[in-house]
């Protein structure tokens, strides 16, 4: 009998997203294909996740070419998102949360994608962005990365690219890496310092923005080379146990006491 319990896990979304989504013109297939991605990133506390064709066809029980083609239809549609590629080139997918940039239909080829007109009489004024003082951790964040990406341009000799940096500008860029985009900030860090390092990357990346919209790639491919740069575990050397009982009976101990 089943008997679901939300202590064994639930997916927590948002219900305005929720409302928007159950009344879009999505197929069967479609709409199971949005479930399962906010099964396996909202789900497990994420905002994006790797997921194969066959694999989405395995969980919602489909055929793998329906499946490709409805994917294919909600990426096309802005409802769902690509936003990178993990080792193994498998496409790095989200749920696009921002409602307001879905398409009703697929545009077609030649076809300027245009989102639905939002509603004017609830138009709202956009909100300030936030000032960030010097004490604040994104700007902290936002000068440290300065700091490499300036040394990483003088060095190239294209400084003359940096300056119009704005800090406060990076500083909330690095807000939205942290807070929109779930990114831990250690894992920030640590893409930072990579970033600057890489002989591809470090050119390419001279922007808080930047740095934020090709997170999710930086992030995989730093992974990849770090699993490649790490040593292969050392195999167990039947002789180190010799050598041992050696030492053990230099010592004038008992041979019979010795743990194999």
């Amino acid at each position: 009998m089943a008997s679901p319990q939300l202590e064994k896990g639930f997916t927590r979304i948002a219900n305005e997203l929720m409302e928007k989504m159950i009344k879009q013109n999505l197929n069967g297939t479609q709409f199971r294909i949005v479930m399962a991605i906010w099964r396996y990133t909202y789900g497990f506390q994420k905002t994006e996740k790797a997921l194969s064709i066959s694999y989405l066809a395995k969980q919602i029980d489909a055929n793998r070419n329906q499946v490709d083609r409805a994917l294919n239809s909600l990426i096309a549609r802005e409802i769902v998102k690509v936003v990178g590629e993990d080792e193994r080139k498998v496409r790095v997918l989200q749920v696009n949360k921002h409602y307001n940039e879905w398409l009703d239909s697929e545009p077609s080829k030649g076809e300027v994608k245009l989102a639905p007109k939002k509603d004017t009489a609830a138009k709202k004024k956009p909100a300030k962005k936030p000032k960030y003082d010097e004490d604040n951790q994104y700007y902290k964040m936002a000068v440290y990365f300065f700091k490499r990406v300036e040394k990483v341009a003088a060095e190239a000799g294209i400084a003359h690219l940096l300056r119009k940096s704005n800090m406060q500008t990076w500083a909330d860029d690095m807000r939205k890496l942290v807070e929109l985009n779930g990114v831990d900030k250690r894992k920030a860090w640590e893409v930072m310092d990579w970033v600057t390092n890489d002989p591809f990357w470090r050119t390419n990346i001279l922007s808080a923005k930047k740095l934020r919209d090709k997170f999710a790639e930086l992030a995989i491919k730093m992974n990849a080379e770090q699993k490649k740069s790490r040593p292969a575990p050392r195999k167990p050397d039947p002789r180190d146990r010799e050598i041992a009982l050696q030492q053990w009976i230099s010592e004038g101990k008992d041979p019979d006491e010795f743990e194999w």
